[in-house]
């Protein structure tokens, strides 16, 4: 099975034969870096590259992933998804965008798609919140609180409506991860820049999920530029934000969660520098092995009879979307049933 590649450490990535050769530049005790090792990979057991350092390469080296079908997704110093390097789409198809489309202007298919994404990130969240509520720990206001606003979906037919919504319930069940998480205190959400631990660790992860979101619609026919929940906008894949509102409960708060209560991840694996709170590299791989380790796990499929990756639960949900758009299943957003 091919790998995915997480690059810490800044260096020179290029192509050597038949193999991808990546040589870091590392520090000495005295600060003082220099080359590193390189290292060899063979083309055909590579996925996707994950650059969290400075890269550099060249169009030769792009050309040869290309042909292999290998994504390369960029993040910046501050943990910024900065943007990703994809292959060609060999796979888009005119029928499919034209689909696409015709949902997206079409203001009652547009909210009811809006509505499923919103309708299985809420059923996903209220998984999570009732696992901890059967552990001690007292959510049922959270919880009774989101199945209100869930009741509403079905009356909200706008979707500025569906969003307003999503907001309250993604909210609510924020409020939510004061109880579940031991030691870290989350002190509402806070971004760009991210306050604290917890906010760092829902940051980082979501931008993983985004671009996880954003590869398996690659190797479908869907267009990731055209969405339903989220606005489509320039220089974005506005899809791919649709998608991961239904994975994030399921890969990345429960990876949060783990590390966190299990005392994996600790204060000493964040820094916060200028009211900005970010995983240090240590920290950074710990949470990077624990979400592959999650997006490897597998689970029996209900429909399928057979196991499958959480990896591949974000293509088969791209597979469902594209039936729906094409008339020939109704699309049903995937739904924690364990």
């Amino acid at each position: 099975m091919k790998k995915t590649y997480y690059l810490f450490n800044p260096g020179t990535l290029q192509r050597k034969d038949n193999t991808i050769k990546f040589t870091p530049i590392e520090e000495d005790g005295n600060g003082i870096e220099h080359e590193g090792q390189p290292r060899y990979l063979p083309v055909e057991d590579i996925a996707e590259f994950y650059a969290f350092g400075s890269l550099n390469a060249n169009s030769a080296l792009f050309n040869f992933l290309g042909q292999h079908d290998i994504a390369v997704h960029f993040f910046d110093y501050y943990e910024n998804y900065t943007g990703s390097f994809m292959p060609r789409d060999s796979l888009l198809s005119g029928k499919m965008i034209l689909a696409q489309t015709s949902a997206y202007q079409n203001k009652k298919k547009r909210v009811e798609l809006a509505r499923k994404f919103v309708e299985g990130a809420a059923f996903n969240m209220m998984k999570n919140l009732k696992y901890y509520n059967t552990r001690g720990k007292d959510l049922d206001g959270v919880i009774e609180k989101i199945e209100q606003y869930t009741l509403a979906l079905p009356n909200a037919n706008a979707v500025d409506e569906v969003m307003g919504l999503e907001g309250n319930i993604r909210q609510t069940y924020y409020d939510g991860f004061e109880l579940m998480i031991n030691d870290f205190s989350m002190e509402g959400r806070s971004k760009q820049p991210p306050k604290n631990e917890v906010n760092a660790l829902i940051s980082f992860g979501n931008m993983m999920c985004y671009s996880q979101c954003l590869r398996a619609i690659h190797q479908t026919q869907l267009n990731p530029t055209i969405s339903y929940l989220h606005t489509p906008g320039d220089r974005r894949y506005s899809l791919s934000l649709d998608i991961s509102e239904i994975f994030k409960p399921i890969l990345v708060d429960r990876v949060i969660f783990k590390l966190l209560n299990k005392k994996e991840l600790q204060e000493k694996h964040f820094e916060t520098k200028l009211n900005k709170c970010l995983l240090n590299p240590a920290g950074k791989k710990i949470f990077v092995q624990a979400f592959e380790e999650r997006l490897n796990e597998t689970i029996q499929h209900r429909s399928l009879k057979r196991k499958v990756s959480y990896r591949h639960l974000i293509k088969l949900e791209c597979y469902k979307l594209s039936k729906h758009l094409l008339g020939m299943e109704e699309y049903k957003p995937f739904k924690m049933y364990w």
